[in-house]
C-alpha cells in the first residue's frame, strides 16, 4: 500500500513504506503550529482521500473525525513510549482497542501466493483505520516499529524514524526540539 506524495508532509526523518503512512497519520496535528489536518471535514476529506484512508467520494462526519483523532492520539501514546517515555495508560489504548472490535480482519491470498490481512468494508472510516493497525502489527514483527517515535518535546509531540545506531534518538529535529529541551534544561539548573 503506497501513500500518495500529497499526503505526505517533507519529513526530515521519514520512517520505511507503509509505517510511513502511520506516521503521516499521526503527523496530521503539528504541536508547534496547533494545525490540525483532521479538525475539519473538508480539510480532513483532501488529507483522507490522498492517503487512501477515505473513499473518493466520501465526506467524514464529525463523529468520524472525533474518532480518527482520538485513534491518531491513541497511536501517539504508542510512539511516546517507543521513545522512552512511560506505558500508554488503558484509557490511551481505548479507540485502538474499539477500532480493533469494530471492524473484523480477514486473512486473504493474492495472486502471487501473498497472504494479507484486509479489514472488512465498515461504513465511515473505521476500515480504513484498520489498515493502520495492520502495518503497526506487521512492523511490531519486523522490528522497525520501535524506531517509530513521538519527540520527547512535550510541546511537539512529531512523529519521526529514529535511524540513528543506537536507536536512542530523542527529537524530531535536534537543531529545533532538542535545542529547545536542553536550554530548558540548562535554565532550570541554573535557577
Amino acid at each position: 500500500m503506497t501513500l500518495p506524495s500529497a499526503a505526505l508532509p517533507e519529513e526530515t526523518k521519514p520512517a520505511p513504506p507503509p509505517l510511513r503512512r502511520v506516521q503521516a497519520f499521526v503527523n496530521t496535528w503539528e504541536g508547534d503550529t496547533g494545525i490540525d489536518l483532521l479538525a475539519e471535514p473538508a480539510s480532513a476529506r483532501a488529507w483522507l482521500a490522498d492517503a487512501g484512508l477515505l473513499a473518493g467520494g466520501d465526506t467524514p462526519g464529525l463523529d468520524d473525525l472525533a474518532f480518527a483523532r482520538d485513534v491518531r492520539e491513541s497511536i501517539r501514546a504508542l510512539l511516546v513510549r517507543n521513545g522512552g517515555g512511560p506505558a500508554p495508560a488503558p484509557e490511551d489504548l481505548r479507540p485502538l482497542e474499539t477500532l480493533a472490535r469494530a471492524v473484523p480482519l480477514h486473512v486473504t491470498v493474492g495472486p502471487n501466493g501473498l497472504v494479507d490481512l484486509v479489514p472488512d468494508a465498515a461504513g465511515g472510516l473505521a476500515g480504513p483505520l484498520c489498515t493502520l493497525l495492520v502495518v503497526i502489527r506487521d512492523a511490531q514483527g519486523d522490528g522497525s516499529w520501535t524506531r517509530l517515535k513521538a519527540c520527547r518535546n512535550d510541546d511537539c509531540r512529531w512523529a519521526f524514524y529514529d535511524r540513528s545506531h543506537g536507536g536512542r534518538g530523542a527529537w524530531c529535529d535536534m537543531a529545533v526540539c532538542g535545542n529547545r529541551i536542553k536550554n530548558r534544561n540548562l535554565r532550570a539548573r541554573r535557577r
